[in-house]
């Protein structure tokens, strides 16, 4: 059906000079970058953003991951308005946050809010690595411990999904004080009783890593998800050793015991409203 989608559409064929090569028309058609196929938006859309052929996750938005996961129109989205500002006066931060906040419709690089899932009321924090790549400043972090404490005195539970480039260098040791901060929230979160539940998602590195995002009562992720605090050539540099080809890859950390389980895009939703009943007062809903 695709091949003969290209054969009929004669204009989105080119010919170089040595090899014919076919072009994919612009918002109709997407090529996976892992296994090369073509396939329609709108059938891409349907099975989640999952490639059909080989399994590929592509990456969410952050109100991409709330339409998939949450009831219809259960989603209330907290400190919207909260914006970074530079506070070390880096080179040309504001303008980049300016930039990043037009491109993407985002004030930061995390959302939080409350929901429904199957059902059940729920915290979320989603972030979206478009924005300065998903890194943590102090807004991201503080967005994040408010929605803990949220969570804590509506006594519901908490699910974070990650996606994360590290720390943001351009806010210094205060980016890097949102480890300690979101941890210890995480902690009182934890002796009140509640559930904490972590998603990690493609890419998922350095201080949100190191902190928030490995302190889940449960830790899954997705197929194929980059997971990891130092990056690989650092890591082989240091250790002076060749690393796995599947080295920092969610399949390699459920291997040693760091993930509790990957679960695909298609099955999630399901799995967490089965997790969060389990831990619901009676088992309801």
């Amino acid at each position: 059906m695709i091949k003969d989608f290209f054969v009929k559409k004669k204009k989105y064929v080119t010919i170089p000079s040595q090899k014919m090569k076919q072009e994919v028309p612009e918002g109709i058609m997407k090529k996976c970058p892992q296994c090369k196929k073509i396939m329609y938006a709108k059938e891409l859309k349907k099975n989640l953003y999952i490639c059909q052929s080989c399994g590929y996750h592509y990456p969410l938005t952050a109100y991409e991951r709330i339409e998939t996961l949450f009831d219809d129109d259960s989603f209330k989205e907290f400190d919207r308005e909260m914006v970074s500002e530079n506070p070390l006066n880096f080179p040309d931060y504001i303008e980049k946050l300016n930039k990043d906040r037009e491109k993407t419709d985002l004030n930061e690089a995390v959302i939080t809010g409350k929901g429904q899932i199957n059902g059940i009321k729920t915290v979320a924090a989603v972030m979206d690595s478009r924005f300065r790549m998903g890194s943590m400043g102090s807004v991201v972090g503080e967005k994040i411990t408010r929605a803990i404490e949220q969570a804590m005195k509506l006594k519901l539970p908490l699910v974070i999904f990650t996606a994360s480039g590290g720390a943001r260098m351009q806010e210094g040791m205060l980016s890097l004080m949102q480890m300690a901060k979101t941890s210890a929230a995480l902690k009182h979160f934890s002796d009140d009783g509640g559930l904490f539940i972590t998603v990690m998602t493609h890419p998922t590195t350095g201080g949100v890593t190191a902190s928030f995002a490995s302190l889940g009562d449960y830790n899954f992720a997705e197929p194929g998800a980059l997971i990891g605090f130092a990056g690989r050539r650092v890591i082989e540099q240091t250790i002076h050793e060749d690393l796995p080809e599947d080295f920092q890859t969610s399949e390699f950390l459920l291997k040693h015991g760091q993930l509790d389980r990957v679960i695909p895009r298609d099955e999630l939703k399901q799995t967490l409203s089965t997790v969060l009943s389990i831990h619901t007062e009676g088992g309801e809903k």
